[in-house]
């Protein structure tokens, strides 16, 4: 009954903005750490950022979305959020989220839905 489910995708101009969310169930955010993955077309899913299981103070962000994205989370609605600004056609993809072991695992094999980010004029 473990399940996330992302939200918040959509159609936005060069420069724009949108917040993802991720809705967590089955388990508390206190427990796993939560990543953002995407995927283009053609492209293997990569990594976006991810906010630790404990006191949700530390996070990385990969080096092509410094400085624009922003994770987050409400632990009253165990839900995780990444605000996105400053965003360029090439962050068109499927948004994914997971939530990850210690190592860095993913813990959830069947990867949902996700939400599609286009980034067009």
């Amino acid at each position: 009954q473990l399940q996330l489910v992302e939200s918040g995708g959509g159609l936005v101009q060069p420069g724009g903005s949108l917040r993802l969310s991720c809705a967590a169930s089955g388990f508390s955010l206190d427990y796993f750490a939560i990543g953002w993955f995407r995927q283009a077309p053609g492209k293997e899913r990569e990594g976006v950022s991810c906010i630790s299981s404990n006191d949700g103070r530390t996070t990385n962000y990969a080096d092509s979305v410094k400085g624009r994205f922003t994770i987050s989370r409400d632990m009253s609605k165990n839900t995780v959020y990444l605000q996105m600004n400053s965003l360029k056609p090439e962050d068109t993809a499927v948004y994914y989220c997971n939530a990850l072991r210690g190592n860095n695992d993913v813990v959830l094999n069947s990867w949902g839905q996700g939400t599609q980010v286009t980034v067009s004029s």
